[in-house]
């Protein structure tokens, strides 16, 4: 091949390449989730105002999920798991970048800010989210290999009832309360049990929340940015 012709190959593949890398989260070994799942809804949260702070969150430049490639594997085996049963998952946050989480600790430390106190913390002061562990210096979200989400009906997209909703902080969001119903309780063990099937483990105090137990990054913090 002359250098002509071959100067004109690499700037092609360099042409045609490059879209299909931009489209790769900014660390290798993980993924954009709507690229891995096929029916799953979305309601990223710390992209946008709809959340516990009440803002944006740092590091959310886009609304999209981001983990592991091993997390979205197990993640896609649940998705067929579920879809057997009419249902999809519906996916709150997955990988969060260590600036988001100095961002939590902020705003928990500004005894002034209870916009959302009455809809998410209405029995907590702030103090108690540091105490009981809702806020803390690192998250396991940060490892990558964490995701919070539910269920939905696959035909209409309505959530399952699950007696408290995503990022309440409180007891009723724990496993194994009885502050919430009968249905409620089997609609987070149907949750539970197509996560533990697939290699995730649960948080006790929070019925959305999952981490791959074999997670690849046991002790790394990554701080990307979700864009």
């Amino acid at each position: 091949m002359s250098r002509t012709g071959a100067q004109f190959t690499l700037l092609l593949c360099l042409l045609i390449c490059q879209p299909l890398r931009a489209d790769q989260p900014a660390q290798d070994g993980f993924v954009y989730l709507d690229q891995i799942l096929k029916s799953a809804r979305y309601d990223v949260r710390y992209a946008g105002a709809d959340n516990f702070v009440g803002e944006p969150i740092d590091g959310y430049q886009k609304s999209r999920i981001i983990l592991t490639r091993e997390a979205a594997s197990a993640l896609a085996a649940v998705e067929k798991d579920v879809a057997l049963s009419g249902l999809a998952l519906k996916i709150f946050d997955g990988y969060r970048p260590q600036r988001a989480v100095d961002n939590f600790r902020r705003w928990a430390s500004d005894p002034q800010d209870i916009r959302q106190k009455a809809r998410y913390y209405p029995q907590l002061d702030k103090p108690a989210l540091f105490r009981d562990g809702y806020i803390a210096k690192h998250s396991g979200h940060s490892r990558g290999s964490t995701v919070d989400l539910t269920l939905v009906e696959s035909k209409t997209g309505e959530e399952l009832d699950m007696g408290s909703p995503f990022d309440f902080f409180g007891p009723i969001s724990h496993h194994g309360t009885a502050l919430v119903s009968v249905q409620q309780t089997r609609n987070r063990e149907t949750l539970r049990q197509a996560m533990l099937r697939h290699g995730f483990e649960p948080y006790s105090a929070e019925w959305w929340h999952y981490t791959l137990k074999a997670e690849p990054y046991p002790q790394t913090y990554f701080d990307f940015p979700v864009q």
